[in-house]
């Protein structure tokens, strides 16, 4: 990431976090060849990351009153939510103050009364969390070294279960390797009847975990992403085109 200015740097308990830039981007990095968030510096709700698009497939299945996101990044996720729908109320659980102060500065996040942020690890907020349940739960939990530990357990996955309505969306970001990994597919499959899940072009499987099915016909759903697209600001036939049921292989 040569490229880049770098804007700040600083370090916590963790780790390194490093806001680069240049003319167009501004990129969130927990690590040298890390590249947590990046943000299009004139429309925010944009995201320039595959994975985040196709997480946002599941606005076509649902308009959610309450969302919870677990891993804060740069805030594509919620600048993206607030432009589908400002009255959403978003409750952010993300570890470290360092990210939430450097969200705040370097990253535009948009403050309001709908949005909650909590500064906690997610596995311990969940455990202990009386938050009433939400419509939707994105879980995006990285670190330098990949998936936060924890973040795929057969408790977590029961707690983000119990986090949500009885109709509620969990979306989870992983990598492409698990599109492999029968033993997580075995334990969503436990708790959720419709398993779907999306294999990104930057390596990302993101996975959709609902109590319904999400599936309708073909053409509907290409018309609903056609809309979605536009209220969204961004092209989501893509990652449509790469949705569908995640089957035993």
């Amino acid at each position: 990431m040569s490229e880049y200015r770098m804007l700040v740097n600083a370090e916590d308990e963790w780790g390194p976090v490093t806001v680069l830039e240049d003319a167009e981007l501004r990129i969130l990095a927990f690590g040298e060849h890390d590249e947590q968030s990046k943000l299009l510096k004139a429309t925010p709700h944009i995201p320039r990351h595959t994975y985040l698009r196709a997480m946002l497939l599941a606005l076509l299945f649902t308009e959610p009153r309450s969302v919870m996101v677990l891993g804060l990044g740069g805030g594509v996720l919620i600048h993206a939510l607030r432009q589908f729908d400002a009255a959403i109320r978003i409750t952010v659980v993300e570890l470290r103050p360092l990210v939430i102060d450097f969200c705040k500065r370097y990253f535009r996040l948009p403050l309001s009364k709908k949005l909650t942020l909590i500064e906690a690890d997610a596995l311990v907020y969940l455990a202990q969390s009386s938050h009433k349940r939400v419509d939707m739960l994105f879980c995006d939990l990285f670190d330098g070294q990949g998936i936060a530990a924890g973040a795929l357990s057969t408790v977590f996955l029961q707690q983000c279960q119990r986090q949500l309505k009885a109709d509620g969306i969990l979306v989870l970001n992983c990598w492409k390797e698990h599109s492999k990994d029968a033993a997580l597919l075995a334990k969503l499959q436990a708790l959720f009847p419709e398993i779907y899940a999306c294999l990104t072009g930057s390596g990302n499987w993101v996975v959709f975990a609902s109590a319904k099915p999400l599936l309708a016909g073909q053409a509907e759903l290409k018309r609903q992403a056609a809309e979605l697209s536009q209220r969204l600001g961004f092209e989501l036939q893509l990652s449509l085109n790469r949705f569908g049921r995640w089957q035993n292989t």
